[in-house]
């Protein structure tokens, strides 16, 4: 009786101890996934912006070009000319705008290369952001939580309809000495969704990016709010500042 006791003993603690090593592992994987996945975005990101500030250097390289083009137009009296060629400098310069100014210059460069990406794909973008320039969050840690909000928002709104109306809201500022980042974007789901149902496994990168940002602001001992309904999703975040 005892010796069957002690087999039914070691057999649950093996059990146990099976289940702990196994949860550890499958843990560690997740982690590593979730790691590879944040190195591509992050990667990602840093390609968006370096493609722009080198199209923004080659512009100003060759500004004084740009400039003898136009004055020998003008000496010719070819102001149709003039014309055509400013609106395919505008035009270039649109496509590396930086214009955003939130104060802080790594969320300058995030939030511009995110919304120039957004604009190009016909989405609707209305953009507040005002912070300081120092951040007790770490730049890092700041663009990868906006970028993962911001990617999802985009590809959120790439599932909807073209006719539909495709839209981002981003608000980023100071709210009771914390920092507060909200994105709204529209979706082309009619149905109210539970947030957490956004983390099934067959969510894919989507959902590898929600975890992210879970892991990243309770990183900071922050707070996540997740709002869901027809046509429209909404993500909340405070970090302490």
């Amino acid at each position: 009786m005892k010796i069957t006791l002690l087999c039914v003993l070691i057999g649950v603690v093996s059990a146990a101890v099976s289940a702990t090593i196994t949860a550890f592992f499958v843990r560690r994987r997740e982690e590593k996934r979730l790691g590879e996945y944040q190195d591509r975005i992050l990667q990602t990101q840093r390609d968006e912006v370096q493609s722009i500030y080198r199209t923004m250097r080659g512009w100003r390289h060759d500004y004084h070009n740009h400039m003898q083009k136009i004055n020998a137009h003008l000496k010719m009296n070819q102001v149709e000319e003039v014309m055509n060629y400013l609106t395919q400098l505008e035009e270039d310069l649109d496509s590396i705008d930086i214009a955003i100014r939130t104060g802080n210059v790594a969320l300058d460069a995030i939030v511009s290369s995110k919304v120039t990406v957004a604009k190009k794909k016909e989405i609707d973008v209305n953009l507040k952001a005002k912070v300081p320039e120092k951040l007790t969050v770490s730049e890092v840690d700041i663009c990868a939580i906006l970028g993962n909000l911001i990617d999802n928002a985009v590809a959120a709104c790439e599932r909807m309809k073209k006719e539909d109306r495709r839209f981002i809201r981003i608000y980023i500022g100071i709210f009771k000495e914390q920092l507060y980042l909200s994105v709204t974007n529209s979706t082309a789901e009619k149905v109210r969704k539970s947030p957490k149902s956004f983390f099934r496994a067959d969510m894919g990168e989507h959902g590898h990016g929600l975890r992210r940002i879970d892991q990243l602001v309770a990183k900071y001992n922050g707070y996540v709010n997740r709002k869901n309904e027809p046509g429209v999703f909404a993500t909340e975040i405070m970090l302490p500042q």
